[in-house]
């Protein structure tokens, strides 16, 4: 069938770009194929969101029991953690999940044609998928990224574990070392500690959590180093000594002492490469970025006039929510032939330890000297939720513009703080002014508190300044008058 007629659109990659171009071009009525060499549903279900986030969920219950005793409660003792019980509610989460949009059944349901196997371009215009022709009108890359290892000396050989593979584990490791102190490797880093392993996080640069606000990181290595993790900063991991799958040692140097780290597990968490080889993007002349992402346009075309390509193929933030979005903006742009571009000042990310770190739009910080931006912050321990709660290790931040007017990012380091950050990401979105922020009522008390308590107190220090207060005083003694003229 697929050979006859063109598909509308044939999409690369059943993940979370690849999903959401599929469905938005079965919505107007397109004829639509997916092809997808593995499982649809992509690395978010199976390998990075869902099962991050059900593990963090366990190991969070085991931390909650430990402090009990700071709320009146007994004293009590690390409980033995189940590594096995753990891993089965974390497949429990993705098995739930599963079928709502990401399965096959549900694609199909929705018009969608699924296609079993690895695709290859063979010509402008048609792809192959195992031995069937498959032409088209439009493409959508969709191929997503895998872990990528650093160069160092025997880890290829050592076969450490990745965000791939670490759901495979069925026992804890009673040592595990952690490469990469990003979100992935710091999240990773604190679940396991919590759930009772020896944890040594490595890290090259000085700080963890380097694209985010230096204030956030330090909160961020505090509640780690609290948790148990040997956080090494500013040390390289220069060689790996193991056999394949096997206990073995990191040898590190932080460029004033070398230091080895025994580990019985070894997780790399250093980042992700664009899958784009055996494709035959070659044969289409599809451009690349020398780390090997697909080039694309502020529309999401690539150099190729029928191909697009959207998600963590491309060079853009590696975010399911920005690829699913991004998806189906491609889609669209493809079938419609609309012109739409991506929009990225408003796009939240979030780093889910605990506490949490969720940041938007422009930089509450800067890394250039005397060019900090403009920023207001309100301290949690007068955020009263997290007082009650126990929590005031956090922040909220606003980054507002040059005239100190209009919200422009943000930043929020405490709990649940990706709930807090939507409503600062509409804020930015919407080009919101402080004033009109401040005004909005918020419920009381809520972690919401800390950002909007920030926005009321610059909007109270604005009304402070001498030409406000010599404004207000000059009204109120105008209303004086008038009210002493009425007077009977």
């Amino acid at each position: 069938m697929g050979g006859r007629r063109p598909w509308d659109l044939l999409v690369i990659g059943g993940g979370a770009a690849g999903l959401a171009g599929a469905y938005a071009a079965a919505e107007i009525g397109a004829r639509v194929a997916l092809v997808e060499r593995d499982r649809t549903g992509g690395d978010c279900l199976w390998t990075g969101c869902v099962p991050s986030k059900a593990l963090i969920a366990a190991a969070a219950q085991v931390a909650t029991a430990r402090r009990a005793a700071g709320f009146g409660g007994a004293k009590a003792a690390a409980p033995p953690v189940d590594l096995a019980a753990v891993m089965h509610h974390v497949h429990s989460s993705i098995a739930t999940i599963e079928p709502l949009e990401d399965s096959p059944e549900a694609l199909r349901a929705a018009g969608v044609t699924v296609l079993r196997g690895h695709a290859v371009f063979t010509g402008d215009d048609h792809v192959e998928v195992g031995r069937t022709r498959h032409a088209f009108r439009h493409a959508l890359l969709a191929t997503g990224a895998s872990p990528a290892l650093p160069d160092v000396a025997g880890l290829v050989e050592a076969e450490p574990l990745t965000t791939h593979t670490i759901w495979g584990l069925r026992r804890l490791p009673s040592r595990l070392t952690v490469i990469g102190g990003g979100p992935v490797g710091c999240e990773l880093s604190q679940a396991f500690a919590r759930l009772g392993s020896a944890v040594t996080l490595i890290e090259a640069s000085p700080r963890l959590l380097p694209r985010e606000d230096p204030d956030a990181s330090a909160v961020v290595q505090r509640a780690l180093i609290a948790d148990g993790v040997d956080v090494l900063l500013g040390t390289r991991p220069v060689k790996v000594v193991a056999d394949a799958g096997e206990p073995g040692e990191v040898h590190t140097d932080d460029g004033a002492q070398q230091r080895t780290v025994a580990y019985q597990a070894l997780l790399v968490a250093t980042g992700r490469r664009a899958r784009t080889t055996g494709l035959g993007l070659d044969r289409l002349g599809v451009q690349l970025t020398p780390q090997g992402a697909v080039v694309v346009t502020d529309t999401l075309r690539t150099s190729h006039p029928r191909v697009w390509a959207a998600g963590d193929v491309t060079p853009f933030p590696h975010l399911t929510h920005l690829a699913g979005y991004h998806g189906a903006l491609a889609a669209a742009n493809a079938l419609l032939g609309l012109r739409r571009s991506i929009d990225l000042s408003a796009v939240p990310r979030v780093v889910y330890t605990d506490p949490e770190v969720a940041t938007v739009g422009a930089p509450t910080w800067s890394a250039v000297p005397h060019a900090t931006p403009r920023v207001v912050t309100r301290t949690h321990d007068h955020v009263h939720r997290a007082v009650a709660d126990g929590r005031t290790d956090g922040f909220s931040r606003l980054t507002l513009n040059a005239r100190g007017t209009r919200i422009v990012g943000a930043t929020i380091v405490g709990p649940r703080a990706g709930e807090s950050i939507a409503e600062l990401t509409l804020a930015v979105r919407a080009r919101m002014t402080l004033t009109d922020y401040a005004a909005t009522v918020h419920a009381y008390p809520t972690y919401a508190d800390g950002p909007w308590n920030a926005a009321i107190d610059q909007v109270r220090l604005r009304l402070a300044q001498p030409a406000a207060q010599r404004a207000s005083r000059a009204w109120l003694t105008v209303r004086r008058s008038g009210a002493a003229l009425r007077r009977p």
